[in-house]
């Protein structure tokens, strides 16, 4: 790489032959660009998981001590620089016909501004790939959602190479085309979400009403284990039919729609439970509600598919199940599991300033190229 990266390497080379009972360990004032997409603002007023990502990993950064631009929404709010793409989030914009001119208009916009940074870090899926690969200043992609599609193959086939971050090592494997250079699971700030004094009282279900997150499943588990199920979740109007059809037949006094909610409720929401279900029907990339549960104290109880062994720890932060049969027995033993405990596994593994610094580390070794990194021992 050409320019401060450059000449921070230089400087590093020197201070290792004038002294060599030091070693150089990284660049500690990275110029940073994140890059998310423009649906939802970062972060956003309810639902939207990746720039709830994109927000916790930026205010980390930057905490960190590192110069971070955040390329977004105008309702964004940061500590970082904001470079402001579109006035609001196109979800809240109803002026909005063509939500794909806005993202074009954002690629170009950071295109210009490359020279600025030292790296750049996109959350858009495959849409920088074709023009960044042909500039210099190295850039990483994370890829936030499912990519077992048959049409992602032979365009990541035929784009020009980058380096791609998977948010678990399930999420890449549909996907041999593309160029892995790191696995880097989410995080939350760790006192974004604490275990609230409550005795719980009824199991849970977070997140959004679709065919493939299994809240028909959820209601049966729960109806058949005796126990109240609350539903917090938001019904987009693609899932509108869905929801009316097979949902809402379903509810009744022991399983309760309370609709979406922000952060701000979930510590009390997921506390309150005893469980969070998730009898997902797909392989799902990561799934954030599991780690806002463990952040709770409160136990999972999921369905084997994608990320799900990677996040829950079988008899320690959950259970791990296959059927609804034995999703109603893992209810029934969830009181054995150690709510503390399962508080103390999301500090270990899950928290905001680990997922930042294990991004520094991969933003690190591109900066500055294998070769040129010294360890002079004396």
């Amino acid at each position: 790489m050409v320019g401060r990266a450059s000449l921070l390497t230089h400087q590093a080379l020197s201070l290792c032959v004038a002294a060599p009972d030091y070693f150089f360990e990284g660049i500690e004032d990275m110029r940073i660009a994140q890059i998310a997409p423009l649906h939802e603002a970062v972060p956003p007023k309810l639902y939207g998981g990746t720039e709830r990502v994109v927000s916790f990993l930026t205010e980390e950064l930057v905490a960190m001590g590192h110069e971070v631009t955040l390329f977004a929404s105008g309702d964004s709010v940061t500590e970082a620089k904001l470079e402001a793409i579109w006035p609001r989030a196109l979800r809240l914009d109803p002026g909005i016909r063509d939500s794909l001119a806005p993202q074009i208009l954002l690629l170009e916009h950071v295109y210009q501004m490359a020279g600025q940074f030292d790296i750049m870090h996109f959350h858009m899926d495959y849409f920088p790939s074709s023009l960044f690969a042909r500039q210099h200043v190295p850039f990483i992609t994370t890829l936030h959602g499912r990519l077992d599609l048959p049409e992602l193959r032979p365009v990541y086939a035929g784009l020009p190479e980058q380096n791609l971050i998977s948010i678990s090592n399930s999420q890449r494997i549909p996907l041999p085309e593309g160029n892995f250079i790191q696995t880097v699971y989410h995080g939350l700030p760790e006192k974004l979400l604490m275990p609230a004094d409550v005795v719980p009282s009824y199991v849970a279900f977070l997140g959004r009403i679709c065919p493939e997150k299994r809240p028909d499943r959820a209601i049966r588990i729960a109806r058949a284990a005796g126990e109240h199920l609350k539903l917090a979740a938001k019904v987009d109007r693609v899932d509108a039919e869905y929801f009316g059809a097979e949902i809402e037949p379903l509810l009744g006094a022991d399983a309760e729609m309370i609709g979406e909610i922000n952060d701000a409720a979930k510590s009390g929401f997921l506390s309150g439970a005893k469980a969070l279900l998730m009898p997902i029907d797909w392989p799902e990339p990561f799934g954030l509600v599991m780690i806002e549960a463990m952040a709770c104290g409160t136990p999972v109880i999921a369905y084997n598919h994608g990320s799900v062994p990677e996040i829950i720890e079988h008899g320690v932060t959950g259970f791990i199940v296959g059927n609804e049969a034995e999703a109603v027995a893992a209810l029934g033993q969830i009181h054995t599991l150690d709510r503390k405990r399962v508080r103390a596994r999301f500090e270990e593994r899950f928290t905001a300033r680990r997922m930042a610094q294990d991004y520094v580390d991969v933003y690190d070794t591109l900066i500055v190229p294998q070769e040129q990194r010294l360890r002079l021992v004396n």
